[in-house]
């Protein structure tokens, strides 16, 4: 089983235009996209990916489909989060079914769980399957804090391998390998740069769904190469668009940057809703900034009041 490492896009779903189905043609489009350019990984399925607004059938499609496009290139871990265990073991036994490398799963997200529970739904999980797991750390979201104590327990289960560790603090990925050792490897979440400086060995990223060739240098230099200058170098000029989707836009500003750089990916389905004029004029301004061509049409579309 090959080890998981480097820059991991966390993959849009497309939809068709009317939003009812998913756009298996332009998920082949993007994927291929993605492992011509050079990123390491994908991650369908995550909160970039709409996970909560897709059907069962939906979500084996979305799998299915980037597994076979894939094609063993590259792994494909999906995202698996439910709010109760059972409907994460099905997700995570069904992304196994259909040939993923490993399964990402965050904390249920609107029960007020505690210690004693987080840490059994995630050991139930790992012990349903045998690929790896990568636990989400994204206390905002997910409602509670994988601390690294509480990592070093779930790191004892032999499946539970991974971690996306996304509380922008960055002194946690030390931490959590002082206390996994081996057992335990780090992907960055937001801080990608920052998160291979002290010891990380991947990260996943919104931007790459858009730039994966520079989001893959990141690590490329920063790891294998030991580039560091050259690594913030490759970080600065995603950033812009980083920061731009962190504020809670990765799923509306990066249907809209598909749009805008001429690769539609359809939009986000409701209750999410086109992004506003001003911030698509942001967006666009980064994306020029950051090289792109832009489709005039689409561009004078998102900017219409």
């Amino acid at each position: 089983m090959r080890k998981l490492r480097g820059t991991y896009t966390v993959t849009v779903t497309p939809f068709t235009h009317d939003g009812r189905r998913v756009d298996a043609d332009a998920l082949r489009r993007l994927i291929e996209l993605q492992v011509t350019e050079g990123i390491h990984g994908l991650i369908p399925l995550g909160s970039t990916g709409e996970s909560l607004s897709v059907s069962d059938d939906e979500r084996d499609e979305v799998v299915e489909t980037v597994v076979r496009q894939a094609a063993g290139r590259v792994p494909v871990v999906p995202g698996c989060t439910a709010e109760n265990t059972n409907d994460a073991i099905r997700y995570a036994r069904s992304a196994e079914r259909l040939g993923a490398d490993g399964v990402m799963v965050m904390t249920p997200y609107y029960a007020a769980l505690d210690e004693e529970e987080i840490v059994t739904h995630f050991t139930r999980i790992g012990e349903a399957v045998s690929i790896p797991v990568m636990l989400y750390n994204h206390p905002v979201s997910g409602g509670f804090d994988l601390t690294p104590p509480v990592v070093k327990r779930l790191s004892e289960v032999a499946t539970i391998r991974y971690i996306k560790e996304s509380t922008i603090d960055v002194r946690r990925v030390t931490q959590i390998q002082r206390l996994c050792g081996d057992r335990m490897t780090v992907f960055g979440g937001y801080l990608g740069f920052e998160s291979f400086v002290v010891g990380a060995e991947g990260w996943v990223a919104v931007c790459a769904n858009i730039a994966p060739r520079v989001s893959a240098d990141v690590f490329n230099l920063a790891v294998d190469k030991q580039d560091l200058p050259g690594a913030q170098k490759a970080f600065h000029h995603v950033s812009p668009l980083i920061d731009f989707l962190g504020d809670h836009l990765y799923v509306h500003g990066m249907k809209a940057a598909f749009k805008m750089i001429g690769m539609p990916m359809g939009d986000p389905r409701p209750p999410r809703l086109a992004l506003k004029p001003a911030l698509a004029a942001r967006l666009r301004d980064i994306l020029v900034g950051m090289g792109f061509t832009l489709d005039e049409r689409a561009v004078r579309v998102a900017l219409q009041p």
